[in-house]
């Protein structure tokens, strides 16, 4: 009986053993079925959607390693460039927001950051050896604390060739060293800071637009250059993504993305419809209506608005280039980079789209998407070395047109 029970016993758990390993087989079999069967909505979803970010250490870690770099000096040796304190990683068939700022003015980030969906770069520039300091520091809280920065941000700093930036010392952490959120960091920056305009740093030292624009675009395929202080349109990164997926025709096209103006930034329009009731009373205009109408008018305005109402994003229509018109837009392919010899304010980027004419891109306007600037622009008296950039510039872009002709012999197109 003992035996005949022993028997049965071990009968029996071996019985439980085969039952279990069926079991975890049929589970490891269904396990590899769904991926292979999720493998495609998977691809489907990181086309949109970036692989999780980085931890908070290897975050870090970059930013460290791009400081202890040293930088560059770009190509007038005026400047020391150091690329990469954020990375992100980005589908190459994205489309990313390049901007630039000065460290005061990093405050509007938290604004694209909810507006844009997609990768962002950005270009800070750190006019004395104190804002290199702020502009590290506050890199490392912003990576400490926010998601979104670490997961589609890439920030690069640029300062004067004679300054240095240096690494955060621990030992001092400074008044970010308390933070806790996201929303704290630019909080605490909003106390800090003093927004301004980008070129009126009150320093010797001239702003070098053109440069951190190239730096913010570059290793990008399609971007959409702006202002820091100017809004997309809710969805236009997924509207753009959507129709430039679906055909190839694009290659040799500036999608122009029609730029506003308002008088009060305390609500920014999300679509179309509450543009338009704003643009009705005059709380909305066209960009740069009060300063430089020229630079704008050809986006045809009063076509735009009249538009008919559609849920695609698309090209409604074309508009030839002619000069002093400076849009902004997407372009992908061999895309001119700004002039690096325009600095301060005046023809930096009107040179950019002339070449960009002369390169022999056409530009079409899009019927749905917009950009808003934060308030009103007015004419602005600046310090007499500041005005004296601006006839420079002015001189310079007489001769960046006659540069244009020699490298485009070819091209029937003028500026």
């Amino acid at each position: 009986m003992q035996m005949s029970y022993a028997i049965r016993c071990a009968f029996y758990q071996l019985l439980l053993a085969a039952l279990m390993l069926v079991a975890m087989l049929q589970l490891l079999y269904l396990s590899l079925l769904s991926g292979l069967h999720g493998q495609e909505e998977q691809d489907q979803y990181f086309e949109f959607f970036p692989p999780s970010p980085r931890s908070v250490d290897q975050v870090k870690a970059q930013l460290r390693t791009a400081l202890a770099s040293g930088g560059v000096l770009d190509a007038s040796g005026d400047y020391r460039v150091y690329r990469g304190l954020l990375k992100t990683t980005m589908d190459p068939n994205d489309v990313i927001l390049a901007t630039h700022a000065s460290v005061d003015n990093l405050l509007h980030l938290s604004g694209l950051l909810e507006r844009w969906e997609g990768p962002l770069s950005v270009s800070v520039f750190a006019a004395t050896k104190e804002e290199a300091q702020l502009a590290t520091v506050l890199t490392y809280a912003l990576s400490s604390h926010c998601p979104d920065m670490r997961a589609r941000v890439a920030l690069h700093l640029v300062c004067p060739s004679r300054y240095e930036a240096a690494v955060p010392d621990p030992r001092e952490p400074g008044e970010f060293a308390l933070l806790r959120s996201c929303q704290e960091v630019f909080d605490k920056l909003a106390r800090v800071a003093q927004p301004g305009i980008n070129y009126a740093l009150g320093t010797n030292v001239s702003y070098p637009n053109n440069l951190l624009r190239n730096l913010a675009r570059e290793g990008a395929n399609y971007a959409l250059v702006i202002d820091v202080d100017m809004v997309p349109s809710e969805g236009l990164w997924r509207g753009l993504r959507e129709m430039l997926d679906q055909s190839k025709q694009w290659a040799g096209t500036a999608l122009v993305v029609p730029a506003f103006e308002i008088r009060r930034a305390r609500r920014m329009p999300t679509n179309k419809n509450e543009l338009l009731q704003l643009y009705q009373v005059g709380e909305v205009r066209p960009f740069y209506y009060g300063l430089c109408t020229p630079c704008q008018a050809p986006t045809n305005y009063s076509r735009w608005v009249n538009l008919p109402e559609e849920s695609l994003l698309r090209p409604a229509y074309v508009v030839p280039w002619q000069d002093p018109w400076e849009p902004f837009y997407v372009a992908g392919g061999k895309v001119p980079t700004f002039d690096e010899r325009f600095r301060q304010y005046g023809f930096n980027r009107i040179s950019q789209a002339c070449e960009l004419h002369m390169a022999g891109f056409d530009f079409e306007v899009l019927n749905e998407g917009f950009l808003v600037h934060k308030g009103f622009k007015e004419a602005l008296k600046f310090h007499p070395q500041k005005e004296a950039e601006n006839q420079h510039n002015k001189i310079l872009y007489r001769q960046f047109k006659q540069e244009l002709k020699a490298k485009y012999p070819d091209s029937p197109r003028h500026c």
